[in-house]
């Protein structure tokens, strides 16, 4: 019993003891998951609803620190616009930065802020009205835009000057969230009007906002069109300005181009103080403007020349800044140098090396010396350029040694002392490797350069081929030795050296090194065999470089089938080195000319190439240089910009093509009388002038149009590999354009394009492109309609058309003389009593008389011929023995020519008049005096 009793007190205590454990457990466990605490969020959000104004204030100063430092506080959305009503400054600006931050996340809740937005845009403190239209116009929340339409409006023509340029970048932010609704609003128009504000501020960023929408604009359009007026608005506006003002003003005023040299000068001579402005922005800007206007401006005349003077000055100042400047300086004087040497060649010595010059600063100072070394200055840069190659700086040490050799081939009278310099500098006792190594490959430029004057050298550089060990250091010697072989009587042996570690060589050495083993054996066949049999071996059968092998095999077989053909080919004489290889290319530099102060003024590249979207379509170029002409009294080729290649073709008028156009089928008369404008009635006209017309008369045997043989448009090695012959035909009353592709590349091309530049005549293609995938080796023909529907721009010469075809590889260029007669209409035949009264009323001033000499065919040959070609005859009369036709055209542009042929023994007498019948949009005087003018210099 008391067994029983004592397990039954045993069970009933430890049952007691588990629960009094399990409820302890239970207890503890429990104050992990209660808090008096109610949270950041909650504690921020009860300090927001505080009614002091003080404990509100830091509570926003504290949401805007946790949003600083990244944490999401924007649950406290609604709480925060809240404090928005409030005649504190300060905490006003601490919400709206909240909303700047929030409301793009929060779309929904920022409508509440909009009725705030109205009330502070009519507050009497105009710097709420200004904080209010600012922030409206960074919080790009679709939904709210049209609310903020109207108190936009009023801040664009509120009475204080600080609202109205807050408004008007307020315009440009908006046109970026919606650009349909600026236009639609009149926004636009709005800001136009802040161009003649009284502010010069107001001005300033008008002109700013302007530019960005400009940029920013889908057809790139300029949205403004600078006249005489706004030009003085804005100059007037420049001086009262505060510097980034005057920035935006000069690059405005660097877009827009002067009717005549008397307006340049009078911009230049306002614009002209600006380059003593403390900020190097304004300078630069200033001398972007005036590069420009100098282009207009005649360049013999004195204001020209005292303005080149006092470019000089405030870019020498611009040296005397911290690094960072200075290299940003540095790299728009390159440009500026590149384009007018005159403005700094008396400045040689700011461009010396300073010893605590950075080593960027360094480098490009020297490319500054050298693009100025003249013969007047080179015993000054020789002199500094051999101190420099003693430098520690191994980078700056070889770019000065490779600088001497640039001195030498442009400079030529100072040849002989550069070679004397590099020579000093590999004898020298310490011999450093990187200098001799650099020294010998500027050496073979100078041979290349000046073949057969300086190879009395070769046997000093010999004595340092141990201490080559760089691959174009050793391929610049081989090649020496292969050139001069005749002259070295060991060379053999010298080039059997090098044969030793034919494998491990780079791929450069090997490649000189077969060239020049071969020049030996044809030079020294009999002593040589057995080494170029080596070395072929070499080549063709233990390298697996195919640049080497292919090499190798032609060597081979045209020494085994043809030495004598070999000798012609491999000893051929080389074509000069060029003076200056790395100038910027002539159409590049004038589109850095027109951004100097920007970015792309300090990589040397159009902004296209590393900015992606706003202005990716916007080309600028420098305009045609008044009165430039050569020695032979020929126009100098227009400036030139690359187009855009992702949107296939910017605007290619003034693009500089005249290298790859074919030749012209005539040559133009050597008057240089304007026909249209006045001058003599009668003109002869040589046989060599008259080629089309002996074409359309009498050369072909077909009663069909004259077209032209097709020539080559794009030739291959400027079409990297693509070849293109083309003609153009008139078939069915429709316009054609015969295209012959033909891939000379090692790989496929597609995905071909075509587009046509503005034209005289408005020639665009009527159908896309219709060619496929273009194998290796392979020729397509394809047949491009055409019409007239294009854009009208007069081109020099009229029949220019230039071309754009881009595909899978790249973009390409060409130009293509368009021949008249496919623009001449089948409906180009008048009613004779219509003729005849028209001929009548048409004024003297439409008249051009032409005296055509060695005229070999008779009336009715010549009717017949013309009438192939759409020049129909309407009457035919024979006065006093001589015969007289009269004739009319139509061409595809709507614009009527009426001609009378006066034949006579041996000559002809042809008088041409011009009808303009308004059928098109295209018939205006400008275009008729277009395509007269290509009528008479082409067809007679």
């Amino acid at each position: 019993m008391n067994i029983i009793i004592y397990s039954m007190l045993k069970l009933t205590c430890q049952i007691l003891w588990e629960v009094c454990v399990v409820k302890c457990t239970k207890m503890t466990d429990s104050k992990y998951f209660t808090t008096t605490k109610k949270g950041e969020i909650y504690e921020l959000k009860s300090e927001l609803n505080n009614d002091k104004k003080e404990k509100k204030k830091e509570a926003v100063k504290k949401v805007i620190a946790s949003m600083t430092v990244g944490k999401d506080v924007s649950a406290l959305f609604p709480d925060v616009v809240n404090c928005m009503q409030t005649d504190n400054l300060e905490l006003k600006k601490l919400v709206y930065l909240y909303l700047m931050n929030y409301a793009k996340s929060q779309p929904d809740m920022a409508i509440m802020a909009v009725n705030t937005f109205v009330k502070d845009c009519e507050d009497p403190n105009p710097l709420i009205r200004a904080l209010a239209v600012r922030t409206m116009g960074c919080i790009r929340v679709d939904k709210i835009t049209e609310y903020l339409c109207e108190p936009l409006r009023k801040c664009l023509k509120d009475e204080d000057p600080y609202v109205r340029k807050t408004a008007a970048v307020c315009v440009a932010k908006l046109y970026d969230i919606s650009s349909g609704l600026v236009e639609d609003q009149g926004f636009l128009d709005q800001l136009k009007d802040l161009l003649s504000d009284s502010n010069p501020m107001v001005v300033a960023n008008a002109v700013a906002a302007l530019s960005e929408i400009n940029e920013s604009s889908p057809t790139g359009s300029p949205l403004v069109e600078l006249n005489t007026n706004t030009i003085n608005k804005l100059l007037t506006a420049l001086n009262e300005c505060t510097e980034w003002g005057q920035v935006f003003i000069l690059d405005s005023l660097s877009n827009y181009s002067p009717k005549d040299e008397r307006e340049a000068q009078s911009i230049c001579e306002r614009i002209t103080p600006r380059l003593a402005h403390a900020n190097a922005a304004v300078v630069l800007s200033a001398v972007k403007v005036l590069m420009k206007m100098m282009e207009i401006l005649a360049g013999d005349t004195e204001f020209c020349g005292t303005l080149s003077k006092k470019l000089a000055p405030p870019l020498v100042t611009l040296l005397s800044s911290e690094p960072e400047v200075q290299y940003v300086a540095l790299r728009n004087i390159n440009l500026i140098v590149q384009k007018r040497p005159d403005i700094l060649k008396h400045e040689m010595k700011v461009f010396f090396v300073k010893y605590n010059d950075p080593i960027y600063v360094k480098l490009e100072k020297l490319d500054i010396m050298i693009r100025l070394a003249s013969q007047a200055n080179i015993a000054q840069v020789l002199s500094e350029l051999k101190e420099y190659a003693t430098e520690v700086d191994v980078d700056f040490v070889r770019k000065a040694v490779r600088a001497i050799g640039r001195c030498a081939i442009k400079v030529e009278p100072s040849a002989e002392r550069c070679v004397s310099t590099l020579l000093d500098l590999i004898q020298t006792k310490t011999k450093v490797n990187y200098v001799v190594q650099e020294a010998i490959v500027v050496i073979k430029d100078i041979f290349r350069k000046y073949p057969n004057k300086y190879e009395s050298i070769i046997s000093t550089l010999c004595e340092n081929l141990d201490t080559l060990d760089e691959p174009e250091a050793r391929a610049s010697m081989i090649w020496i030795i292969g050139e001069y072989a005749e002259r070295i009587d060991n060379a053999d042996e010298l080039l059997d050296s090098f044969l030793e570690g034919f494998a491990d060589e780079n791929a450069q050495v090997q490649l000189q090194l077969l060239t020049a083993v071969v020049k030996l054996f044809l030079k020294r066949p009999a002593h040589t065999q057995a080494l170029v049999q080596h070395v072929l071996s070499l080549a063709t059968q233990d390298s697996d470089n195919p640049d080497l092998r292919d090499r190798g095999f032609i060597y081979w077989r045209l020494l085994s089938t043809d030495p004598a053909a070999a000798k012609e080919v491999v000893l051929a004489d080389k074509p000069l080195i060029s003076e200056e290889t790395d100038l910027l290319e002539p159409t590049l530099l004038d589109e850095l000319i027109c951004h100097i102060s920007s970015l792309a003024s300090v990589y040397h590249k159009p902004p296209t190439a590393f900015v992606e979207g706003r202005s990716a379509g916007i080309r600028k170029s420098l305009p045609a240089r008044q009165g430039s002409a050569d020695e032979t009294g020929t126009a100098q080729p227009e400036s030139t910009v690359i187009p855009n290649q992702e949107s296939l073709i910017g605007d290619l008028l003034s693009m500089d093509i005249g290298s790859t156009m074919p030749p012209a089928p005539i040559s133009q008369p050597t008057s240089n009388v304007d026909l249209l404008l006045g001058g003599p009635a009668d003109i002869s006209v040589t046989p060599s002038t008259t080629g089309l017309l002996g074409d359309i008369f009498g050369l072909q045997t077909t009663p069909t149009m004259y077209s032209p043989p097709k020539v080559c448009w794009l030739p291959a090695e400027k079409g990297k590999g693509l070849e293109i012959w083309g003609t153009f035909t008139r078939r069915s009353g429709q316009m054609h354009m015969d295209l012959s592709f033909t891939n000379k590349a090692m790989q496929a091309m597609n995905g071909f394009a075509i587009q046509f530049n503005k034209n005289s005549f408005g020639v665009a293609p009527a159908a896309p492109l219709a060619i496929g995938a273009l194998q290796p080796s392979q020729t397509l023909e394809t047949t491009l309609t055409l019409n007239t529907s294009g854009p009208v721009q007069r081109m020099d010469p009229l029949n220019n058309l230039q071309v754009a075809i881009k595909n899978n590889v790249d973009v390409f260029y060409y130009a293509c003389p368009i021949p008249i007669q496919i623009l001449f209409s089948e409906e180009g035949q008048l009613e004779k009593r219509f003729f005849l009264t028209t001929w009548k009323d048409i004024p003297a001033a439409n008249e051009v008389q032409y005296t055509i000499t060695d005229v070999k065919f008779t009336s009715d040959q010549i009717s017949t011929k013309m009438a192939h070609n759409n020049i129909f005859t309407i009457a035919k009369r024979t006065v006093e023995g001589q015969d007289m036709l009269y004739q009319s055209l139509k061409t595809t542009n709507n614009i009527w020519v009426l001609l009378e042929l006066k034949m006579q023994p041996g000559s002809s007498t042809s008088t041409l008049k011009r009808l303009e019948v308004q059928l098109s949009r295209k018939s205006n005087e400008d275009q008729s005096t277009s395509i007269l003018y290509t009528f008479l210099f082409v067809i007679m």
